[in-house]
């Protein structure tokens, strides 16, 4: 159907393009115009200033300037020089044509021209035979064969090409379709070489659809895996809420049990879709410049507030212009969360200090502690969900997601984040970007 639909309209197109083409190509040149009108006003000033010897003499004088028959003649196709017409000149009369006529392509040979005098078209007009140089079309047979067989062959050849193309684009576009449509079902599905591996927008397509798919994948696998964490997290708090109840607990005291236990299961419901949150958000929401000596005093007057610690155990170290760039929110939430942890782990009169350096275009920050740190074999386990190193730190509570909801927060902001052991204490580093 294609096939057919171009080979009509290329046909269509070159008969008009032929038609509209030649009848421009068989029209006189402005130039040819120009001439012919000189040639009649000179032929009617000879005609009015010397009469039939002027003419004569004139026609004489032409006839070594242009080929061709050369004719003076009245409105009534009397010859005007004295001489009487011959018969291929009368058959030139019956002929002859306007100069905004269209020329002929059957010609044998040149065409007989009639131009009225100029001034007084009413006494005579000029007969000439069209001067070879000005036959119009004379390359026309060469854009004829270029209009009804260059015209097809190209339109065949773009035809042709847009097929190839179409057939190259084609695979590509059908294998992304596939994967695509089996990511669905299997989000391990993922395209594979060679298209994954082609220097071109597929290539690049192909990538993006793989590290989108990555990322949707670690996404459903970290949800799952909080959703199962949570759920045995609950089991815990649920079964000492079953045995409180049936116990023969006073009223008070049960009450206070209840009461406990559903402040853990809120806790811990809350701290874990914050944690599977973070991957919803994006990366760069609410930039912006973030005094550390600001944050540091707002975060630890609250965890003196909620730990009944004296302010003067919370030190800054840092200078007062130090700033980083990042959100708000999350940096509150991380350092809220580092202070907590380092809070709860923190034996009677310690202190949890904030310090740091500018490296370039970050700030390296510590949060330190003076608790009893965790085995050095560990230090990467505690930013793990639901982590809890009770031989290291017990008599603590907990779920273990307060480090983990942390160091998520500052890898959305560009920045890393990990421990080491002091002595004494654990010491959390903080590297995030500078402020300009």
């Amino acid at each position: 159907m294609l096939l057919m639909v171009t080979a009509v309209c290329t046909v269509t197109l070159s008969h008009w393009l032929n038609r509209t083409l030649s009848n421009r190509a068989l029209l006189l040149s402005d130039e040819a115009k120009t001439v012919m009108r000189g040639y009649a006003a000179d032929a009617e000033q000879a005609w009015l200033k010397e009469g039939a010897p002027g003419v004569a003499a004139w026609i004489a004088a032409m006839a070594e300037r242009e080929p061709g028959h050369i004719m003076v003649v009245s409105q009534d196709d009397q010859s005007l020089s004295g001489m009487p017409l011959t018969e291929s000149e009368r058959d030139g009369l019956r002929f002859q044509r306007g100069l905004e006529w269209r020329m002929s392509f059957r010609y044998r040979s040149m065409p007989y021209i009639g131009v009225p005098f100029p001034q007084r078209p009413e006494q005579g007009r000029l007969v000439m035979q069209l001067p070879p140089r000005f036959m119009p079309a004379q390359d026309w047979p060469i854009w004829e064969s270029l209009l009804m067989v260059g015209l097809p062959a190209l339109v065949a050849l773009a035809l042709a090409l847009g097929l190839v193309l179409f057939w190259r684009v084609r695979g590509p576009l059908r294998g992304l379709q596939q994967q695509v449509m089996q990511f669905k079902d299997d989000p391990e599905a993922r395209v594979h070489p060679p298209l994954s591996q082609r220097r071109d927008e597929f290539g690049d397509v192909a990538r993006s659809f793989n590290h989108m798919a990555e990322q949707v994948s670690a996404m459903l696998t970290t949800q799952r895996q909080l959703l199962n964490d949570m759920s045995h997290e609950l089991r815990t708090p649920l079964s000492r809420l079953a045995v409180a109840l049936e116990s023969q607990m006073d009223e008070q005291a049960l009450r206070q049990r209840v009461a406990r236990e559903l402040i853990q299961m809120r806790t811990l419901v809350n701290d874990t879709l914050a944690l599977g949150w973070q991957d919803t958000e994006s990366d760069d929401a609410g930039q912006e410049s973030i005094s550390l000596w600001a944050l540091w005093d707002v975060v630890s007057d609250n965890a003196a507030f909620e730990s009944d610690w004296h302010p003067s155990r919370f030190p800054c170290d840092l200078p007062v212009d130090a700033q980083v760039r990042g959100n708000l929110n999350a940096l509150a939430q991380v350092l809220e969360n580092l202070v907590r942890n380092a809070v709860r782990y923190s034996p009677a009169q310690g202190s949890v200090s904030l310090c740091g350096a500018r490296e370039g275009m970050w700030w390296h920050l510590w949060v330190t502690d003076q608790g009893p740190g965790v085995p050095a074999e560990r230090l990467e386990d505690i930013f793990a969900p639901f982590v809890r190193l009770d031989s290291a730190r017990a008599g603590n509570s907990g779920f273990g997601l307060g480090l983990s909801i942390a160091r998520r927060a500052v890898q959305r902001l560009g920045g890393q984040l990990w421990a080491e052991n002091v002595s004494p204490g654990l010491r959390i580093h903080l590297r995030l970007p500078a402020a300009v």
